[in-house]
């Protein structure tokens, strides 16, 4: 209708408490779209009435904006703020090619090549349905797919053994209340650490840059060490060790014998590791009756709390460290095991979030 000003008369809207309600979450949604905001207020400002014009300038967009929304929602209500559909360019290239990309994707590539990349599955495309497609639009069709022949996670097959739960829970329950006179130790081996100098000296880091750390560095050997964690007190006993057997392992539990008080049942976790199940082993465990073995299940050494003192060691000396020779580097472990000891903190077994962590 055509008003005597010559202008159109502004479109009614009506608006409902429910469909009222929907626009005033999304008006002052802080995570909605700011187009979807915009159109929301200027249908609940036309509902109270106000005209085109004067909704224009309160919310500083042209008049046609706000002519059409105001249209299209009181021609389709809520639906009617939603984009309109668009064609966009036709494809290109037929499901049948499409098919095959992701076929050779999610196939072994020819050897010896083991990783495809976006020219080897094209080449692969082209020679199985002979038609040629480039390697940039292999990578759309992958990506659009949220496909990714380049990456590659790691998974180790759980063995579930049928005492696998009854071995969690009670290593679960010796953590969380360990029996009265007792120790309880978690003890395992960590192995060939490196003792690498890088060749040049590493640059501080700076505000708005990294450390940065020359690539290339000289090996001087590696080093093999053995800890007892109390997991009562978290301080923690290392030793080197020469090679990772039964006899040396068992040399390790003499020593902790001897130390140990002698009127004290000791009890110990254990993964499944060769030199922890060999027979030489399980005779020592046989002739010192004091000693009781808790063993993790297959696959599951996490269960092992010291495991997260190798943690904590690899981040504050091994990732970063630079050592001149195999005797620095285990100078510089056995420092870190005697301070960490001055401060020791024990470890915890929670539900919440983390399964081990430490008290604060």
């Amino acid at each position: 209708m055509v008003e005597g000003s010559g202008r159109c008369a502004a479109v009614p809207v009506a608006l409902d408490e429910e469909t009222r309600g929907v626009l005033q979450r999304i008006a002052s949604s802080a995570k909605a779209q700011v187009r979807q905001v915009l159109r929301a207020r200027i249908v609940l400002v036309a509902a109270d009435g106000a005209g085109n014009a004067a909704i224009a300038r309160h919310l500083a967009v042209s008049v046609n904006t706000v002519r059409k929304w105001r249209g299209r929602f009181a021609e389709r209500g809520l639906d009617g703020l939603k984009d309109a559909g668009r064609s966009g360019r036709p494809r290109r290239y037929d499901d049948l090619v499409r098919v095959a990309v992701v076929a050779a994707a999610t196939s072994t590539p020819p050897g010896p090549a083991a990783t495809w990349t976006h020219a080897a599955i094209a080449a692969q495309v082209a020679g199985t349905v002979f038609a040629p497609i480039s390697a940039s639009q292999v990578g759309r069709v992958l990506a659009g797919l949220d496909l990714k022949p380049h990456k590659v996670t790691g998974w180790l097959t759980r063995r579930d053994t049928p005492d696998f739960w009854d071995r969690v829970r009670d290593i679960c329950a010796l953590y969380r209340t360990p029996p009265k006179g007792t120790i309880v130790l978690s003890i395992d081996e960590k192995t060939a650490i490196q003792a690498r100098e890088r060749r040049y000296p590493s640059q501080p880091a700076a505000p708005g840059r990294a450390t940065r750390r020359e690539f290339e560095y000289r090996r001087h050997g590696t080093a093999s060490i053995v800890a007892a964690l109390d997991i009562t007190t978290g301080q923690t006993l290392i030793e080197t060790i020469q090679r990772n057997n039964a006899p040396t392992f068992t040399a390790f539990l003499d020593r902790l014998d001897r130390i140990l008080p002698r009127d004290k049942d000791i009890h110990m976790v254990l993964d499944n590791g060769s030199a922890h199940t060999a027979r030489h082993t399980r005779a020592w465990l046989a002739a010192h009756p004091r000693w009781h073995v808790h063993w993790t299940p297959p696959h599951a050494s996490w269960l092992n709390q010291v495991e997260l003192v190798f943690s904590a060691l690899t981040r504050a000396v091994l990732r970063n460290g630079g050592f001149t020779s195999r005797n620095d580097l285990i100078e510089k472990i056995d420092a870190w095991t005697i301070r960490r000891n001055e401060h020791a903190r024990l470890f915890r077994w929670t539900y919440q979030g983390t399964p081990l962590k430490e008290t604060a």
